[in-house]
């Protein structure tokens, strides 16, 4: 299969093309690239797997243009769900709602429940207006490799097992939507994002994170190894340690660093990737970052961004990419 990277107008009217005939397109969102397909159509969505190499027990995340497409996705909007969708959306959340019967049980891993994202993206957003349908999409990536926040990201991983990629230009978040379950008594953060527990605390009053051993994942993210590159990766806290890993690597390997300015400032002549000086940036860089470290070296060493407001989400993505090994 040829991969085509197309932009504007004829990107647009190509993917809904594609999408009409039960095949699967890349777009860009503000968060990460996703690889969608029409998100009623059972047999379409099963492609996504198919691409991806993704566990049929894994949740997909349905994609809307507007609040008045999240109606027949859904039996029940609660108040809480109400309320994300009023103060949050369109942005980089899901909203974990009981399903309808429209929703196909492969999109949703067989479960009762359904996420549902309408993304601020407006390449995305116009994507799914062009289509006339919700779209059903993970990231735009071979299952557990970095997900992708360019369409060059994309191509590399992707070329041969896909039609189309929608060229959107760099993504915005640069992490994975919040993900949050609105069917428990208390609104429960199944995956951390840009939209922290802090943010929608001011809104709904309360809320929690999701802690404890998965047995049955109601949204991606949750149950299985994601975001690693092809090479081992550590996380260091300490810049001291961070160093001594890369000198001693540095004999038999070709170690990179992913840092924060402040750190980067202080490491001499050895290879680093900066992802930034604020939150924002971080979150932004940090998968390009990987990218870009797993072709130019063999061996990453990841600065620990702490766990304060989005890096908390950051650095979700950064355990999950090493493996949860420190330094």
């Amino acid at each position: 299969m040829k991969t085509e990277v197309l932009q504007g107008k004829i990107a647009l009217k190509r993917a809904s093309e594609l999408i009409a005939q039960g095949e699967v397109v890349a777009f860009p969102t503000e968060t990460v690239y996703g690889l969608g397909a029409n998100a009623f159509d059972s047999e379409a969505v099963s492609k996504i797997f198919v691409a991806k190499g993704r566990p049929n027990d894994n949740p997909l995340i349905v994609h809307v243009a507007d609040k008045s497409d999240i109606t027949p996705l859904v039996d029940y909007i609660s108040p809480y769900a109400q309320a994300i969708i009023d103060n949050f959306m369109p942005g980089p959340i899901t909203v974990i709602m009981p399903k309808s019967d429209k929703v196909p049980s492969n999109v949703s891993a067989g479960l009762s429940t359904v996420g549902i994202r309408m993304p601020m993206h407006p390449v995305a957003r116009e994507f799914i207006r062009e289509c006339g349908l919700p779209i059903a999409a993970p990231s735009a990536n071979t299952s557990t490799h970095i997900s992708p926040t360019s369409a060059k990201h994309v191509y590399d991983d992707m070329q041969g097992k896909i039609p189309l990629i929608v060229d959107g230009g760099n993504c915005e978040v640069g992490i994975e939507s919040t993900i949050i379950d609105t069917t428990t008594d208390v609104p429960t953060i199944l995956r951390p994002g840009a939209i922290t527990a802090q943010d929608l605390a001011k809104v709904l009053g309360q809320v929690v994170n999701f802690t404890g051993e998965v047995v049955v994942a109601k949204a991606p993210g949750m149950k299985y190894k994601h975001y690693a590159p092809t090479c081992e990766m550590v996380v260091a806290k300490e810049l001291a340690d961070a160093l001594a890993e890369y000198d001693r690597k540095s004999k038999n390997c070709r170690p990179v660093l992913i840092c924060s300015t402040i750190w980067t400032q202080k490491v001499g002549d050895r290879r680093v990737i900066d992802v930034g000086d604020n939150d924002k940036q971080v979150a932004r860089n940090i998968y390009g970052a990987m990218h870009e470290a797993q072709e130019i070296g063999d061996y990453i060493i990841c600065q620990d961004f702490g766990d304060s407001g989005v890096m908390l989400s950051v650095m979700n993505r950064v355990i999950k990419a090493s493996g949860g090994k420190r330094i």
